[in-house]
């Protein structure tokens, strides 16, 4: 499968660049064709858990503990169901190399700089998790990260948010929804400027630090958090008021390595599934930029477009935005 929108390939305005600069994100709708959505879907229920039916919305909640799955390409637990064995099967690949999101993307690193994924590829997860009872490395995948589901789940009602930020070398993400995704039911949730906050606090411009595991030393592994950032993030959380980039079948949301984000919660008021197809961009020079110090400049690596967009941002697109008035 190879399908192209109908819609003309659109490059970012000079706007929206320097909106994604200012505040790290940018949702766009309308992206991926319909029909490139329903394919992946298609893909997506054929890994369905044994309690989810799908033409019955009254299934669409927690699962019980027998279909929960540890298996790191495909991860079942509650209310997550995560299909990454599919990473580099070719319906992914061709989402990923959409000419519109390509170009898109080329505008932020320069044509040429992107390094290009790899059909029938080693998918996320084929080496476990990144340590013991650690997350899945994102970084270790030649296609997509996989299409990410989230079932209501009432008891989320009341639940707090809390960001994180990414650990592994990246420079950018996005989140391609699926289906129609309403307010609160699990939509990616950002908070707006907290790259630009965050990106200074560590020693490396892409990586995070880690302490490694040994069976001898299992009181420390994982991610080393700079205490500068643990209370930064504090800051934001009081500060700063997420938004929700909840929106129809086919948007999606481009989203800086250092922004501050969460999967939302689904709290349950809708019986719908959030499924997302979730990949990174990164510059194919990552490997040397990233053995540097963090820079003063954060587009020092970025594309001569990116670079010089200065362009006043209107009401109107902060509105589209969904950014708080």
């Amino acid at each position: 499968m190879k399908s192209v929108s109908k819609k003309a390939i659109e490059p970012l305005t000079e706007e929206e660049l320097c909106f994604f600069k200012t505040y790290g994100y940018l949702i766009k709708p309308d992206v991926l064709p319909s029909e490139v959505c329903d394919e992946l879907v298609d893909l997506m229920w054929e890994s369905a858990p044994s309690s989810l039916r799908r033409h019955d919305p009254d299934s669409y909640q927690p699962l019980p503990e027998q279909d929960w799955s540890s298996d790191a390409t495909l991860f079942v637990h509650r209310d997550k169901w995560q299909y990454r064995a599919c990473g580099t099967r070719q319906p992914l690949i061709d989402a990923m190399t959409h000419p519109q999101l390509w170009q898109w993307g080329e505008q932020l690193l320069g044509e040429g700089n992107i390094r290009p994924p790899k059909v029938d590829g080693k998918p996320m997860g084929h080496l476990g998790q990144a340590w013991p009872e650690g997350p899945v490395d994102p970084q270790n995948t030649e296609g997509v990260r996989g299409i990410y589901a989230t079932l209501p789940n009432s008891t989320l009602a009341g639940a707090e948010d809390g960001l994180h930020t990414d650990g592994h070398p990246f420079h950018f993400g996005w989140v391609c929804l699926l289906e129609d995704c309403p307010p609160d039911s699990g939509a990616f949730k950002v908070w707006p400027g907290s790259h630009q906050r965050f990106a200074p606090l560590f020693p490396m411009p892409y990586d995070q630090a880690r302490i490694p595991f040994y069976d001898h030393l299992p009181a420390h592994k994982g991610i080393l958090h700079p205490s500068a950032y643990l209370q930064a993030v504090k800051d934001v959380e009081a500060d700063t008021q997420p938004v929700d980039c909840y929106g129809k079948k086919g948007s999606v949301v481009l989203w800086h390595h250092r922004l501050g984000h969460m999967a939302g919660h689904h709290k349950g008021e809708h019986k719908t599934i959030r499924q997302a197809l979730l990949f990174d961009y990164n510059h194919v020079d990552l490997d040397t930029q990233r053995c540097k110090p963090t820079p003063d400049d954060l587009w020092q690596d970025w594309s001569a477009e990116l670079r010089a967009a200065d362009h006043p941002l209107s009401r109107a697109l902060k509105a589209e935005q969904m950014l708080p008035a």
